[in-house]
């Protein structure tokens, strides 16, 4: 497919933050990948959206624990566009607030970590060939402050360790593209109303937002930073 928009590509796409970051991209005019472990519940999303916003959505099946799954989607991406211009990390687990690091099964942090962060670090390594084809190459972490080590509480073991542990692998990404003018930050975009966040957040829209900020950074903007709704947060 040939196209002049800006093509984007969302992981955990298919509800919560995630659809909410593809619809707003779509309805920037970019042509996004909205990804699901499920090719039916991406195709289920896209078909709701879709008719609302002006750019492109196509549903795509992404496994982020699958390193064949993953790399033959970037395989398809290059085959398809040539190039990626924004990669947002969203896919997450296990908001895990009934644990304690004291007791908790370190089979179920593995788990959390092989999505959380391995996940993300394995999408980040397979697309970034197609993101150095691109003129404006953005890379979002979507994080959480739960990962802040200046904050960090007790509780929430597995998923507030792979929080600080993404949020460490972007300082080091960001470092490392920094020449090559790919910007890489970090998002948390608050505790928002979602099936992983729990009633009582603010609305979807207004955590998206924060995503779809760093998505469209300008290339004068930040690189290797933690932010919420635009303004950082401490590490």
């Amino acid at each position: 497919m040939s196209t002049t928009a800006p093509v984007s590509l969302v992981t955990g796409a298919n509800r919560g933050i995630g659809r909410e970051t593809a619809r707003q991209l779509a309805a920037l005019g970019h042509t996004v990948l909205l990804c699901a472990r499920r090719p039916q519940d991406a195709e289920r999303a896209v078909a709701d959206l879709a008719p609302a916003v002006p750019g492109t959505l196509l549903p795509r099946r992404l496994d982020v624990t699958d390193a064949d799954g993953v790399r033959a989607l970037a395989r398809g991406v290059e085959e398809e566009f040539g190039h990626l211009d924004v990669l947002v990390n969203n896919a997450a687990i296990d908001y895990d607030t009934a644990q304690r690091a004291v007791s908790v099964d370190l089979d179920q942090v593995r788990h959390t970590l092989e999505t959380n962060l391995f996940g993300a670090w394995r999408t980040a390594q397979a697309f970034l060939p197609l993101l150095r084809r691109s003129a404006h190459p953005r890379l979002v972490n979507v994080s959480s402050e739960s990962g802040s080590l200046e904050h960090m509480t007790g509780g929430a073991p597995a998923y507030g360790i792979s929080k600080a542990a993404l949020n460490a692998l972007t300082r080091k990404l960001a470092d490392e593209l920094r020449a090559e003018r790919i910007l890489v930050n970090a998002v948390c975009p608050g505790w928002i109303a979602t099936d992983m966040g729990g009633p009582g957040g603010e609305p979807v829209e207004k955590g998206a937002a924060s995503v779809v900020w760093a998505a469209t950074l300008p290339d004068s903007g930040p690189t290797g930073g933690f932010f919420r709704h635009g303004e950082a947060l401490a590490w």
